[in-house]
């Protein structure tokens, strides 16, 4: 049902910027949340950022707070990752994430446990 279209991945030096956008389609009603969310090999996916689609309240993880804005349309329907400051280690697969669970839950979007779809990935890398 619930479609996850990213793009605007690819490869920049550090120090560019990038912008993810994931686009939702077939929603059966307004996601809780939306999220991007990065894995590189041998290490556990984790939580970039995060915006809670009603309050658009927004979280991120330390690593790229300050350098990185996530924003929803009015249609709250795609969710935006503005990335500055790119640096190396910031290379890995992004993951867009929707959460549309109808039980209370805590975390959500904020852990891979706490996600309901998952788009197919895209490709950040940036060289030094």
């Amino acid at each position: 049902q619930v479609h996850l279209a990213e793009s605007g991945g690819g490869s920049v030096q550090a120090g560019g910027s990038l912008t993810l956008s994931c686009a939702a389609s077939g929603q059966p009603y307004d996601s809780n949340c939306m999220a991007w969310f990065r894995q590189t090999p041998g290490k556990e996916r984790e939580m970039v950022a995060a915006i809670y689609t009603s309050e658009g309240r927004t979280f991120y993880a330390d690593s790229v707070e300050g350098r990185f804005t996530v924003s929803q349309d009015d249609a709250k329907t795609t969710v935006s990752l503005q990335m500055n400051d790119l640096k190396p280690e910031d290379t890995a697969m992004y993951y867009c994430a929707a959460d549309y669970g109808l039980r209370a839950a805590r975390f959500r979007c904020l852990r891979p446990s706490v996600v309901d779809y998952w788009g197919q990935g895209t490709q950040v890398t940036i060289s030094s």
